[in-house]
């Protein structure tokens, strides 16, 4: 007798071949059996015709503090991932110092816009060094399986302190890295992550740690995962990064390489495409060099007080660095730190920046003044056109006009949607770039499997359904050796997904407060899902995240698996 069967379904096992209607029976959370007539069970659940996939694997999550008091690692599950991978751009907290601490959060804060007040009050700090950590996350329990990798900012923290934003390490402190980064590779680390991105800066404008680093260390840290033979290389990659110079570490180490963040730039909208062109020239020298890609037009909310996108500015550093209220109204209203921020913007061939392309894609959502109401749901675009103002000096004034704290909604890149399906087609992609755990006060994309299936399968007929469940599923696994996840095939782990495909999506944004300390973030409910099982048991129903169903995830130390 089985466990469960779940009959009638659908079934898209995610190695991309046809879907087939039969049923799936599971036993000791792993996949049984397929077919028809499977006998008995102790539970059953008519699927009535609805699709049954393999769940989502997120390759591109900031849940390192969140699993320290949410063990859902809400909302993903609840948007159909079984599978995240924590650590990104190595933004991590471990290892970890007693004394640095306070300065890691707040980091997070402003590098992942990230409540400092919810991450003080719910980070339990019951761990230092990174084995600890992993340790720890097992011990509280998971809804979700989660990997982690080890991050580069945390391991330059460790060894040099405060000094970490500041300098070039020492051989003999990149010695002590590359042990650390090694002992974490032989407890569990799905790799080794780091950021070479402008943007990327923590408190008061200070350089996130990893961008201090050298080339030295670079080839040394990436080192060590040929020395443990397992692992993947993850870089969040900045304008002076190359595809050729990653190759060469692939080619250093033999082991993947993962590179963040390739959108459709509007600024540079082949650049992209250039940079896969490199790819695939890599990839026929037999490096395994993979472009991490979005399903959804990137963007976010934020206001002037809290500019994230604006901060990718070389010429904004002035703002960052201003060390009162005052003084930031000052520089904001300099005529000269608008005209180095307009000369920027135009510049092209540097990725991934605010450019004038964006400001026809940027709303006011919401005014402080009353006087204002009118101007809200209209883009700066429009606005800048019709006052005959630049819109650089159209959004500066408006803020100094006592709307610092105005929110604003932009789409920052991928809105040339007949391109972006070029991208989610291509045979090097990764298909993620959720960012679930961070930036939650301004954006909620950890529904990008479901918008995935919804949007360019159900309704723009671009990818067919195949396709897509492998984009998100086998695809991911293989990349960074997931045993046994990513397909329902019999003796994988039960790890499932249940949906309407005439329906499924991702719903409309909405602000919740469930934070620790009260504090808010946006969220976007589920549409059309109707079940989640995590190692065979049911975490999701068509009610959303089941409040009691334990925590039923692995935290996956084992990488076997050899790709494709």
């Amino acid at each position: 007798m089985h466990d469960l069967i779940i009959r009638n379904a659908q079934i898209v096992d995610g190695t991309g071949n046809r879907a087939r209607w039969g049923d799936v029976a599971i036993d000791d959370g792993k996949i049984a059996e397929l077919g028809t007539g499977l006998g008995r069970c102790s539970e059953e659940i008519n699927a009535d015709g609805l699709t049954l996939t393999p769940g989502i694997i997120d390759l591109h999550t900031h849940y390192d503090a969140q699993l320290t008091w949410d063990v859902s690692a809400s909302p993903s599950t609840g948007l159909g991932v079984t599978t995240a991978l924590i650590g990104n751009c190595g933004f991590t907290i471990a290892p970890c110092k007693p004394e640095h601490r306070d300065l890691t959060l707040r980091n997070l804060t402003h590098v992942e816009g990230m409540s400092l007040d919810a991450l003080r009050a719910g980070v339990d700090w019951k761990f230092e060094s990174y084995p600890e950590y992993l340790d720890f996350l097992e011990r509280r329990g998971m809804v979700p399986n989660v990997a982690s990798y080890c991050g580069h900012s945390s391991l330059r923290m460790w060894v040099l302190g405060e000094e970490a934003s500041t300098r070039a390490a020492t051989p003999e402190e990149v010695a002590q890295m590359k042990s650390i980064l090694v002992e974490a590779l032989s407890v569990g680390a799905v790799g080794f992550a780091t950021s070479t991105l402008e943007q990327h800066n923590g408190e008061n404008g200070i350089p996130m740690p990893s961008r201090l680093a050298d080339e030295h260390e670079m080839f040394e840290l990436t080192g060590a995962l040929k020395e443990a033979g397992r692992g993947v290389f993850m870089l969040t990659k900045g304008m002076t990064t190359t595809i050729e110079f990653l190759e060469q570490i692939s080619a250093n180490n033999g082991r993947p390489v993962m590179i963040a963040a390739m959108f459709v730039d509007p600024n540079d909208p082949e650049r992209v495409f250039r940079e896969f062109s490199d790819i695939d020239n890599a990839r026929r020298r037999g490096r395994e060099l993979w472009g991490q890609v979005g399903c959804f037009p990137l963007g976010m909310e934020f206001t002037i007080r809290h500019p994230y996108p604006l901060e990718a500015f070389l010429a904004w550093r002035p703002a960052i660095e201003a060390d009162s209220d005052e003084r930031y109204r000052q520089i904001l209203a300099d005529e000269s730190f608008r005209e180095k921020i307009k000369a920027e913007a135009r510049t092209k061939g540097v990725p991934n920046r605010f450019s004038y392309h964006q400001f026809d894609h940027l709303t006011v959502i919401s005014v402080i003044e009353d006087r204002h109401q009118d101007l809200v749901q209209k883009t700066v675009g429009e606005l800048a056109s019709a006052s005959g103002k630049d819109p650089f000096d159209w959004l500066l004034d408006f803020a100094l006009d006592n709307e610092m704290d105005a929110m604003f909604d932009c789409k920052l890149f991928n809105t040339e949607e007949d391109r972006v399906k070029d991208l989610l087609n291509h045979p090097h992609a990764a298909v993620t770039l959720s960012d679930a755990g961070a930036h939650l006060s301004f954006l909620c994309d950890a529904g990008f499997g479901l918008h995935l299936l919804g949007h360019w399968v159900r309704d723009r007929e671009d990818l067919s359904l195949e396709q897509a469940v492998q984009a998100v599923t086998s695809r991911p696994a293989d990349i960074c050796r997931i045993a046994d996840r990513g397909r329902i095939v019999a003796g994988q782990q039960a790890d499932l997904m249940l949906f309407d495909s005439a329906t499924v999506g991702r719903g409309p944004r909405r602000r919740v407060t469930d934070l620790p300390g009260g504090n808010s973030r946006v969220d976007t409910p589920a549409l059309g899902l109707h079940g989640v099982w995590v190692n065979g048991t049911r975490v999701v129903d068509q009610n959303g995240l089941i409040a009691d169903c334990g925590t039923p995830g692995h935290l996956l130390r084992e990488f076997p698996g050899t790709g494709r």
